[in-house]
């Protein structure tokens, strides 16, 4: 681990206990996205973690800088899921985008000054891309005219500018589909009614409505045919991101319980002097440790041809290890569990979330699922035991073909 990453954790860490965790409930309480703390999240080195230094960027690697949600996740899985988007949004602007793209853009995105966010996911689509109606038309002089509408958009009017996929025609399938980078001020963009959520107030999600919005040539991120491809990457690096701030939720409710566990006094001792206590924290410590290595080997296969099958790996294992943890320390804590001041109850409803943005659980299982039948077919038979019957039948059947 190198030392300059070693200095990046440390302040995600200190991020996470002196911004996140004396401030979350005023955040949900007051339902605002909090421009402060990201502000000091840039100021920290924390929104350009992919970025080349020339562009005010960390440099790091996928495999280093996806380290950091697991930081911000012992504060909340949300923030560090909206943070975690941006960097990704600013990684391809940074790396993909046009020469005057990052001129007006990279330098304020890498240092949190403005704020990015992803959008793709349509409301009728769901986990199916290929099922997208927002449309751009390319005009004669270069810029697109883009209508239509995208759905969980996160950052939804706090963002500075949306990543969109869109298609350029009617054609099936993904062959016309591009990335365009879309101005928040743009004329044209509008935000539908703020969806509610439980324990992520803070957050703003909502449907993005495009109406004949114009946007420069400039902003392509990714040119026509490109689209899809690049999107599913971005997914993949979310998903193990998302299963790196999960491992910070697990930290952050397994000490929760020890810390009250510890001082609890009953029959005669203390809780965490109960055997049955420190198997149920047991299994949470081992699903923490396993989730930790799967994650961080995730994050190093991405960008290779096993990376999409381990990003899925990930992301099915861990939020599902996540929801198990957070109900596990609330069980511990019994009836104390259930208060808000202890917090459990905010693990548990994030941990459910963070189950099933970019990509549920069972989406992951049918990128697993694909992958052991392809496994499957490359293998030798092994003989199949046959019913009574069966086999007379086949001779039937092929006799009367």
């Amino acid at each position: 681990m190198s030392e300059r990453l070693d200095t990046i954790l440390a302040a995600a860490r200190d991020h996470a206990e002196n911004v996140i965790m004396p401030t979350i409930t005023d955040w949900n309480v007051a339902g605002t996205w909090p421009r402060d703390a990201s502000d000091k999240a840039g100021a920290a080195g924390l929104t350009g973690l992919y970025a080349p230094a020339e562009w005010g960027g960390q440099g790091l690697s996928l495999a280093e800088g996806i380290q950091v949600y697991e930081q911000l996740g012992l504060g909340d899985g949300a923030y560090a899921f909206a943070l975690s988007m941006h960097n990704i949004c600013t990684f391809a602007g940074c790396g993909y985008g046009t020469d005057a793209f990052r001129e007006a853009w990279a330098r304020d995105l890498t240092s949190g000054r403005k704020l990015a966010n992803f959008a793709l996911t349509e409301p009728q689509s769901g986990s199916d891309p290929m099922k997208m109606y927002t449309r751009a038309t390319i005009n004669g002089d270069g810029t697109w005219t883009i209508s239509g509408s995208k759905a969980w958009v996160s950052l939804a009017g706090e963002a500075d500018i949306y990543f969109t996929v869109v298609k350029t025609s009617d054609v099936p399938g993904h062959g016309d589909m591009a990335m365009i980078a879309i101005p928040a001020d743009a004329a044209g963009i509008s935000f539908g009614p703020r969806y509610e959520t439980p324990s992520y107030n803070f957050l703003p999600m909502s449907e993005m409505y495009l109406d004949r919005v114009v946007v420069s040539e400039d902003n392509i991120i990714l040119p026509v045919g490109q689209g899809l491809q690049g999107s599913l990457m971005a997914i993949d690096i979310a998903r193990v991101s998302i299963a790196s701030g999960c491992c910070g939720l697990m930290r952050s409710a397994l000490d929760t319980a020890l810390s009250y566990s510890k001082n609890r006094k009953m029959f005669g001792g203390s809780n965490l002097d109960l055997d049955g206590i420190q198997w149920m924290l047991g299994e949470v410590a081992t699903d923490l440790e396993v989730s930790r290595l799967l994650y961080r080997r995730a994050a190093e296969a991405l960008g290779s041809p096993e990376g999409p099958l381990m990003a899925a790996h990930a992301k099915r294992f861990v939020p599902d290890a996540a929801v198990r943890a957070a109900n596990t320390c609330t069980q511990v804590l019994g009836g104390m569990g259930l208060l808000q001041p202890y917090g459990l109850d905010r693990l548990s409803r994030l941990a459910q979330m963070l189950r099933i943005v970019d990509g549920t659980t069972e989406i992951s299982r049918v990128v697993i699922g694909r992958a052991l039948k392809k496994r499957a077919a490359g293998l030798p038979d092994l003989p199949v035991p046959r019913g009574f019957g069966e086999a007379a039948a086949e001779k039937t059947t092929v006799a009367a073909e």
